[in-house]
């Protein structure tokens, strides 16, 4: 069992949207802040990982859903590096309320990036041993990510504030991009219970990105597909679903 890190965090205006509920964006800015301050108290922050030439790049999130917290609330943030393989790093992070209860559960797989080559290295024992992370063979394989068939999509330009500190698109930012083209109507109707995405490769400065989608019908829930193309080619992909909001 690896080492657990919790801090709490308080709900602000700027993180919630129109729902006075906290995006998905906020999310994970908040959690990976949780993860980079435990690294802080281990001496295995930003600068230690770089002086190896590399940095972490997180490949995958699978997000649960029991309910998104509000603007106001104070919420606990726990975060625990659970296992490692060769090449893959595997970290939850837990949303807690006051009163203990589950929020959300995000299960995210990380890996170390060669900054100059952009290619991923294997983990190091000098970067990994301080987390005490369960060291294995297999593979983490997740849901199975349906692909879009007969959807349709909206442009996107790559902003300058769209480039986070690894010089390629800040995971959070791809949030905006797969969401924003539901619509108003749909995200004031309905509120997210399961997302599954994954990101295939870097998105750069100055690019156009088509954000693809589809929106399919299924028992007491709405299931949208996404992918995130450049010429033809996928860059990030994901599948959610939806409740309709009380």
């Amino acid at each position: 069992m690896g080492k657990r890190y919790t801090t709490s965090y308080e709900i602000a205006y700027y993180d919630c949207d129109i729902n006075g509920t906290m995006t998905m964006p906020s999310m994970l800015a908040v959690v990976i802040r949780a993860s980079e301050e435990q690294s802080d108290g281990l001496d295995r922050g930003a600068a230690f990982v770089s002086s190896f030439g590399l940095g972490w790049v997180i490949t995958n999130y699978e997000i649960h859903i029991k309910r998104l917290p509000k603007v106001g609330e104070k919420v606990d943030i726990t975060t625990e590096a659970i296992a490692y393989n060769k090449y893959f790093c595997y970290r939850h992070f837990w949303i807690h309320d006051q009163e203990g209860n589950e929020c959300v559960l995000i299960k995210s797989t990380f890996v170390l990036i060669d900054k100059k080559n952009r290619k991923m290295s294997s983990v190091l024992p000098e970067i990994i041993e301080p987390y005490a992370s369960e060291k294995i063979t297999k593979i983490y394989r997740g849901e199975k990510i349906e692909k879009v068939g007969s959807g349709t999509f909206l442009p996107y330009r790559v902003r300058f504030f769209d480039i986070d500190g690894n010089q390629h698109v800040n995971n959070s930012i791809y949030f905006n991009w797969l969401l924003d083209v539901l619509g108003y109507d749909f995200l004031t109707h309905h509120e997210p219970t399961f997302i599954n995405i994954k990101f295939d490769k870097e998105v750069e400065y100055g690019q156009e990105i088509e954000s693809h989608y589809e929106v399919k019908e299924q028992e007491n829930e709405k299931k949208t597909l996404h992918e995130i193309q450049i010429a033809g080619q996928t860059y990030c992909e994901a599948n959610m679903k939806w409740r309709k909001r009380k």
